[in-house]
């Protein structure tokens, strides 16, 4: 809103008092976060990445680090972005689509980076202990720091999105949990808890041939981050054409010569760990 019209409205502006920034933070948080997602994985426009968006949250992430170094929670959630941003250079191919996770070449992988945000990481648990978006920065981390796709811890991913859940138990969480219960102990248990995730009937499940990306709109109402279902866990195994295209957190779109669709604007409520 231009300050004139603030000054015709006569709003009130006033710097709140340092005892009161704590209950306005995680507000503050979910919008940084907010904007570093459509970085990450941009909802309109000709790019699937977005980096003038990624590059200025994580600043606002620092800036908020600094201005209240006794919270925990910016250290983790500029961790959380700096480990997600460590791999945008191998994020999407010549010809502009996503690369999965696991075909990512880790070369490519801003190793200095890595290490930045693997060190807020352990800082941010130590300072203020498994806080949702320590949670969320570490399983990034355990994806950031295997050497190859094999490599991956999935048995630690699945007890740090077992205790996610308890804090944020909403659709999405749950979808990533049991990808990673899938990778870590077999297809079977990842699809028995599959099953029962009720809350994503209103999911859009594409199969491998569409090229629009997963998307939902009944995942975890109410919380303020808008997504699409991009996990770090996504790899269940595909056995129809009917099965879901998440794979790694990616929303793969499938090659198709003729026509390049931009991404897919559909949204979906709900924290989640961004990995692609």
């Amino acid at each position: 809103m231009p300050r004139a019209r603030i000054k015709l409205a006569k709003i009130p502006y006033a710097v709140p008092e340092r005892a009161e920034l704590g209950e306005r933070l995680d507000a503050v948080l979910a919008v940084v976060y907010l904007v570093f997602s459509e970085g990450y994985a941009a909802t309109s426009g000709d790019s699937w990445i977005r980096r003038d968006l990624s590059t200025e949250a994580i600043r606002l992430g620092r800036l908020l680090e600094r201005l209240l170094p006794e919270r925990s929670e910016p250290v983790a959630l500029v961790a959380l972005m700096l480990l997600h941003d460590a791999r945008r250079d191998a994020r999407v191919d010549a010809h502009g689509d996503l690369v999965l996770l696991e075909e990512q070449d880790r070369s490519r992988w801003d190793q200095p980076q890595i290490a930045e945000g693997c060190e807020r990481v352990e800082r941010a648990l130590r300072q203020g202990g498994p806080t949702p978006y320590a949670l969320q920065a570490a399983i990034a981390a355990l994806h950031a720091q295997a050497k190859t796709a094999a490599a991956t811890d999935w048995p630690q991913i699945v007890l740090l999105y077992r205790e996610l859940l308890k804090q944020l138990p909403s659709a999405v969480v749950q979808l990533n949990h049991a990808a990673a219960v899938a990778m870590a102990e077999g297809a079977e248990k990842g699809l028995e808890l599959l099953g029962s995730l009720a809350p994503l009937e209103s999911c859009k499940l594409t199969n491998p041939s569409s090229r629009r990306a997963p998307s939902c709109s009944g995942a975890s109402a109410g919380s303020p981050l808008r997504c699409r279902i991009t996990s770090a866990a996504s790899s269940l195994p595909r056995t129809s054409p009917k099965s879901a295209t998440w794979r790694d957190g990616s929303p793969k779109r499938a090659a198709e010569p003729e026509t390049r669709q931009t991404p897919d604007k559909a949204r979906c409520r709900g924290r989640a760990t961004l990995v692609a």
